[in-house]
């Protein structure tokens, strides 16, 4: 008997764990959604029909295929690429490619199902899809990264296209890497299919405020939230975990909305700046030196010190935005939070908190907004790239961060009624989890058993 799980619902996670083994990350998700399920499929068990719910569980293709390149050395190197294409019902496949050494089958699946439940928060009309590589960019010259992405991309443009698979960046894939991938699939093609990769850049079919998106998506979204409670960011002490992009953008947001945003970090420490992070000095030494952010401290001087390995959650702070990667905020960490009056805590990176993170928050009535939720912003502005490039039509900033603001604030607002329907008003990871599954199960239903 798996505790914590309706009953109905428990031959499925098992059938999960058994046909997943060795990938914990697709477990925990999956098991994330099911708890939430319990009430749905009591108030509606038809949804329990012909395997439903399994079928959501079961991603529709998974590619893994070999990646050889050659280093500036002339050595061979052999990595390891993945494409999950989890669920179409309600669209192409939509995600994104991550570079990093951690990449497996069973992050690539959680993060596919994730993406499958996020897309559909968008009212968007687009599917869930991930992929990736084991592949370290860090370190790398240009013409190494170049030759990866040729070869990475050799295989994958077989499997990709604007009516079928569309995906982004991530972890470890900006613009660079997205330009290296557009400009193969365009060789090996021989056609200018700009709606097949989001996240482009401007001279050849990116959209505004695309790069910005995903920050400023859980700052408004987090915005929403505190405001059910009379709160705003204003002279509120802010904790964002990270240092790329999602961080970055965040941070400029949150500035934008009166928050002081008083430490970040990346995988070798974080820094602590009490008078407020200087984010164009943050800037320059990532986005343009891509440098470690112990450089911030040798650059800013006296007033900011650097914490080598430790914790950036026992920094003080009314709000704490993990926006790093999956399961970096630990129960212990999420205690510590608490202790020191934290209110709320939103997700910029995919499932950063771990399970028992998330009960401590709810146990403590601090709000906390999902990832599948919170940072939804980005890939709902990918949607809109894909829409400027099927018009063939270029919009302003303005327009399209206007269209960004009221895509999370339906998000937060859809979360919140559900939420709500379903007898727990406020619990906005049971609220996000039923609302993107009725949407995609209905979708589904509607198209019959395939």
């Amino acid at each position: 008997m798996i505790t914590g799980l309706d009953e109905k619902l428990q031959p499925v996670l098992e059938e999960v764990l058994r046909r997943n083994a060795g990938e914990p990350e697709f477990h925990q998700a999956v098991r994330e959604v099911l708890e939430s399920l319990g009430r749905v499929v009591a108030k509606h068990p038809d949804y329990l029909d012909d395997a439903l719910i399994e079928r959501i569980c079961e991603p529709e293709r998974q590619i893994i295929f070999r990646v050889p390149w050659v280093d500036d050395a002339g050595q061979v190197q052999i990595n390891r690429g993945f494409r999950v294409q989890f669920n179409s019902a309600l669209g192409p496949y939509k995600g994104g490619i991550r570079f990093h050494p951690s990449v497996n089958l069973g992050i690539i699946k959680f993060l596919g199902f994730e993406q499958t439940f996020k897309n559909a928060l968008t009212g968007m009309p687009i599917g869930g899809g991930k992929g990736g590589s084991d592949f370290n960019p860090r370190g790398r010259s240009d013409g190494e990264i170049m030759r990866f992405c040729q070869s990475f991309m050799t295989e994958l443009h077989k499997h990709i296209g604007e009516y079928v698979d569309v995906p982004a960046g991530d972890i470890g894939v900006g613009g660079r890497e997205i330009g290296y991938m557009f400009g193969q699939f365009k060789r090996l093609t021989g056609r200018y299919e700009a709606g097949v990769l989001t996240g482009k850049g401007l001279a050849y079919g990116g959209s505004r405020a695309r790069r910005e998106a995903t920050g400023y998506g859980l700052a408004y979204f987090v915005g929403r939230m505190l405001s059910t409670r009379g709160a705003v960011f204003a002279d509120k002490r802010v904790v964002v975990s990270g240092s790329g992009n999602v961080a970055i953008y965040t941070m400029e947001k949150v500035d934008a909305f009166g928050g002081k945003v008083v430490a970040c970090s990346d995988s070798g420490g974080y820094i602590v700046d009490d008078a407020g992070v200087d984010l164009d000095l943050l800037k320059e030494i990532k986005e343009v030196r891509r440098e470690r952010i112990a450089e911030y401290v040798r650059s800013k001087g006296a007033g900011a010190r650097y914490i080598e390995r430790g914790s950036i959650w026992e920094t003080p702070c009314d709000i704490a935005l993990p926006c790093a990667t999956q399961n970096e905020l630990t129960g212990k960490d999420a205690a510590t939070l608490v202790a020191n009056g934290v209110i709320a805590v939103g997700e910029g990176a995919n499932m950063p908190c771990m399970p028992e993170a998330v009960r401590v928050f709810q146990d403590a009535g601090v709000l906390f907004a999902p990832g599948k939720a919170a940072n939804a912003g980005g890939v709902a502005t990918s949607a809109l790239e894909m829409q400027q490039n099927a018009s063939r039509d270029s919009w302003t900033f303005e327009q399209t961060e206007e269209r960004l603001a009221s895509i999370m604030r339906n998000i937060h607002d859809v979360c919140a009624a559900t939420a709500e329907e379903y007898g727990s008003p406020g619990d906005y990871v049971l609220g996000a989890n039923i609302a993107g599954f009725v949407r995609v199960a209905e979708a589904m239903r509607a198209l019959g058993v395939i």
